[in-house]
């Protein structure tokens, strides 16, 4: 576990002395900040983070394509992926290291945005934090299957362009699968249902936190680490 870590602090170090980092920041900010101060209801008799959740599933396929892009394809592309595995840890924790970087990125946008909540308790009549905690961890969940989609890309090439497009099309066709529940016939339902990020995210909004929504993240996440690893470790066959 101390490389994991130590790969994660260096990672995530790293993110904040390019202008990735920031970049991503203020735009996420901005455009989940505008949306949100346009949709709320001051003094309404249930203030809600609705607008916020609901605009968060399409950001977050928008923004973590760039977050992961380059956390393998660049150290392929300058040479020093092959510097990094011959130190004295595993394939699977560099994968690990690099990936809760990337979380810990989101987590920095996430936090950023907490003043949405104090701003809706403040000026309202009121706001269910159940929904809201639930809501959060919905998002982090959501925001982890995404980074583990761009890790998994990251490690298949050296370009980062290519990394990025690739995830993008696979966030976002996890993504569009939730809106189609309502137009693809009733037997393929359940098939669109159990791969849908939206679909699971929005149970756990909901403040309902369903062990098969869990297990569906998790188990996201688990793959594609694991093939990233895979990818990794082909590189020793070429």
């Amino acid at each position: 576990m101390h490389n994991v870590l130590t790969i994660a602090r260096r990672e995530f170090g790293a993110y904040f002395y390019s202008p990735i980092a920031y970049f991503v920041i203020v735009i996420f900010l901005l455009i989940s900040g505008y949306m949100f101060f346009t949709e709320i209801s001051i003094g309404t008799p249930q203030a809600e983070m609705r607008p916020f959740f609901g605009l968060a599933p399409l950001l977050f396929c928008i923004f973590a394509p760039p977050i992961t892009m380059g956390l393998f394809s660049e150290e392929r592309a300058t040479g020093t992926l092959e510097m990094l595995l011959a130190l004295p840890l595993t394939d699977w924790q560099a994968v690990l290291g690099k990936f809760l970087a990337a979380v810990g990125l989101v987590a920095v946008m996430l936090a950023f945005t907490l003043p949405y909540t104090a701003f809706l308790h403040h000026y309202s009549a009121g706001l269910d934090w159940g929904p809201v905690v639930g809501g959060y961890l919905g998002l982090l969940l959501m925001a982890s299957g995404y980074l583990a989609v761009g890790v998994m890309t990251s490690a298949w090439t050296k370009k980062q362009v290519t990394a990025w497009v690739i995830a993008f099309l696979i966030c976002f066709a996890l993504f569009l699968s939730g809106k189609l529940l309502q137009v693809v016939p009733q037997w393929l339902a359940p098939v669109i249902q159990a791969v849908a990020f939206d679909f699971h995210f929005q149970n756990i909004a909901r403040g309902v936190i369903d062990f098969r929504d869990l297990l569906y993240y998790g188990s996201l996440v688990g793959i594609c680490l694991l093939i990233a690893q895979t990818s990794l470790e082909s590189r020793r066959w070429r």
